[in-house]
């Protein structure tokens, strides 16, 4: 027998990680749901608004609160299941402490309008980096802890985990890849078409490799040690595993139903999204089938209380995807609340209910001690639960409301709500209740807080724990007589991982690849051309401004989209878009074919007071793009270089004349500002309260709305309309 000591001391510092910024994350989450019903609450601070805040809550609640759950219950669970230590301490620190730095620097960049845009990816590229070199960190020690094993076979949960680490890796890797401009800018090597389906195959898959495959491992391993009870089904979890991984990196384009995105692709992912049920529901049977025959522990145990409801969540998020996939379903649900309402039945009851169950079953273990109040335990659960439900069940009431009014006609063949704004005033009680929901939950949270702390103080300090095992015998490479292949495959971690890399990277293969090298796939329009240099300083602000939270730029085919917004959107619209601007959430109209719809005066007045142009919108206003500081334009020229780099055809002259440019276009907006009155009288009072503060006046036509105003009037002009 070997003696050696399991490393506690790294799970302490990622759980109490977790509870930081679960309570960060979740604070910024109300805080936006209340912007929904205040919108001018924080009116004027620009890094306070929601275009900001958006990614910063779900970048904190997916890669800081779930993500260090996930490796505090990996750092637990593996050093068991392998009868050792982990490989290096030095590593288990540097993972920690890097991981802390990347959250608290995406934490400040986001507000602060470093943001490339893509969704759960809006990180810029020195911290892409970092979380690159981060997950290698992890992974080498993951995998060094492995081969100094004293368990031969590999435990089902430690499938998940390598699977986890090789998926997430690749999808990190090819979805960041971009050309930087400076520090803290940069642009997506993929543009318009290519770029989406390369995001969503990410965005998609980044819920299934980091938000569900190592949350299943964790399940493989906290259930039947809360329940002490083995798994139900040893087949079905190897079932469950590859079948899993395979269908899951496939399903990415159902989030491009109806889009731009090439038939063959978007039909690819139905397919493969309504066959990804049947993995799905086996691993959610063979979890609660595990607790056969301890119901009754389940009615006073907290800890298996919330991995009850966290495993039901997940079979209802797992079947509600799939659905949502099917075109008939998608075309309803798709950019409306109903897609937030199911994303939170994952996040909430899946991911949250999980983390919590871990934490309360991990803390009094580790502290040598009961936990300070079981009461307190399910207060949280009960106050979770119902959170839960008053959060997701009025967003569902508010999607179908919303899909519903978006295609009504009036019996002369007009919309019946031609005004965007009349679907939105009718969803604002949803959105209360939704505040509620997410107050309860975040309650719950406190009192998860206090539990802890109290259990912490009154048990003994967490140290690293004392165990033996017998040093792991060498035996034959091949496989011994009767042995079948998956159990030889379990004592052989390189062949496994080799062989769940293969599985996950054939979808992805087939799928991109055409996309990208096939240029038929993406036909070009000769009308449709780069951006002016000043069009492409306005779309940079539009990106900072996270203004694709709230607006798409897709017209599907239907008809009302068409009699709402114009003609659908073609692929060759977007061939000089890096990144794709498409969004997928429509909390105000798609601005694809805005350019020219209303005056220069309209945009300028409706961003610096959006109720002004239209009464009852819960925008909130952009007071700093109007401040008396000149538009940055220093790096026009590395930008358009950049471009150039990546296909946009700008020619040198073009690079040359960029700053001239500017002035003139950005000098015919002003012109057309003055032609309202109102513009005039504050624009003079501008100026002389300028000159009484000693202050150096900015011409109008340097400031940053009259970029955003120039891009935005820009949008849809290349595809001529007949009417």
């Amino acid at each position: 027998m070997q003696q050696f000591y399991y490393d506690n001391k790294i799970v302490k510092k990622f759980i109490y990680a977790t509870i930081l910024f679960g309570v960060v994350g979740m604070a910024v989450g109300l805080l936006l749901a209340i912007l929904f019903l205040f919108p001018n609450l924080t009116d004027g601070v620009s890094w306070l608004s929601f275009g900001r805040l958006r990614p910063l809550h779900t970048n904190a609640v997916i890669f800081a609160f779930v993500g260090n759950i996930m490796f505090a219950g990996i750092y637990y669970s593996l050093q068991r299941l392998l009868k050792a230590r982990m490989f290096s301490d030095f590593l288990s620190n540097l993972h920690f402490w890097g991981w802390q730095l990347i959250i608290v620097a995406t934490a400040i960049s986001l507000p602060l309008g470093y943001s490339t845009s893509k969704e759960y990816a809006e990180m810029e590229w020195p911290i892409d980096i970092a979380i690159a070199l981060i997950w290698v960190i992890f992974g080498i020690n993951m995998i060094g802890t492995i081969l100094k094993r004293r368990e031969r076979h590999l435990y089902v949960a430690i499938w998940f985990y390598l699977a986890t680490f090789v998926t997430v890796a690749v999808l990190h890797i090819f979805n960041s890849l971009a050309l930087p401009v400076s520090a803290l800018k940069s642009y997506s090597v993929y543009a318009g078409v290519q770029d989406a389906l390369v995001q969503w195959w990410y965005g998609h898959n980044a819920v299934a490799f980091f938000l569900t495959t190592p949350f299943l491992g964790l399940m493989y391993y906290y259930i039947p040690k809360a329940a002490n009870r083995p798994v139900y089904s040893y087949r079905l979890s190897i079932v469950h595993f590859w079948s899993l991984i395979f269908l899951y990196i496939w399903a990415g384009p159902h989030h491009l139903l109806y889009s731009a995105l090439p038939t063959w692709a978007q039909n690819l992912g139905v397919v493969f999204s309504v066959m990804l049920i049947a993995p799905s529901w086996g691993g959610m049977i063979n979890g609660l089938l595990t607790l056969r025959g301890v119901w009754d522990k389940v009615r006073v145990e907290p800890v298996l209380k919330f991995f009850v409801v966290a495993i039901t969540g997940y079979g209802m998020a797992t079947f509600e995807g799939p659905m949502l996939s099917l075109k008939n379903v998608n075309a309803i649900a798709h950019f409306t609340d109903w897609i937030i309402a199911h994303v939170h039945v994952g996040a909430l009851a899946w991911n949250g209910f999980m983390a919590f169950g871990v934490i309360y079953w991990l803390i009094p273990r580790m502290s040598k001690g009961p936990l300070y109040s079981l009461k307190l335990a399910n207060v949280h659960f009960w106050l979770g639960t119902l959170g839960i439900i008053l959060y997701t069940l009025p967003l569902y009431v508010a999607g179908f409301l919303q899909a519903s009014m978006w295609k009504q006609f009036n019996p002369d063949g007009t919309l019946t709500y031609g005004n965007f704004l009349e679907t939105v005033t009718q969803i604002i009680p949803m959105y209360w209740m939704r505040a509620v929901g997410g107050t309860l939950y975040i309650i719950g949270m406190f009192i998860l807080v206090y539990n802890v702390y109290k259990t912490v103080k009154i048990n003994a300090t967490i140290e690293d724990e004392l165990a033996e095992a017998p040093a792991l015998q060498k035996i034959s490479n091949g496989r011994i007589k009767g042995e079948k292949f998956h159990p030889w495959l379990e004592r052989k971690p390189i062949q496994l991982t080799i062989l769940a890399t293969v599985a996950i990277l054939i979808g992805g293969i087939i799928q991109i690849v055409p996309t990208i090298m096939v240029k038929s796939n993406i036909p070009t329009i000769t009308s449709v051309k780069p951006y002016t240099p000043l069009e492409l300083e306005g779309r940079d602000l539009y990106v900072r401004e996270g203004c694709v939270g709230c607006h798409s730029q897709m017209v599907r085919p239907f008809r009302s989209e068409v009699e709402r917004y114009g003609p659908q959107s073609k692929a060759g619209e977007f061939v000089y878009d890096h990144p794709f601007l498409w969004g997928s959430k429509r909390t105000g109209p798609d601005l694809l074919r805005v350019g020219g719809k209303y005056n220069d005066n309209w945009h300028f007045n409706h961003m610096w007071s959006p109720e002004s142009t239209s009464a009852g919108s819960i925008m909130p206003g952009y007071k700093w793009l109007f401040d008396n500081k000149a538009l940055d334009i220093s790096d026009i020229e590395n930008k358009m270089k950049v471009m150039r780099t990546l296909g946009v055809p700008y020619t040198d002259a073009d690079i040359v004349n960029a700053q001239k440019a500017i002035k003139e276009q950005s000098k015919e907006i002003e012109n057309n500002l003055h032609a309202d009155p109102d513009f005039v009288k504050s624009y003079e009072e501008s100026k002389k309260k300028a000159a009484a503060r000693g202050e150096e006046f900015v011409p109008m036509q340097d400031r940053e709305i009259v970029a955003l105003i120039a891009y935005i009037q820009r949008l849809g002009t290349d595809i001529k309309v007949k009417k």
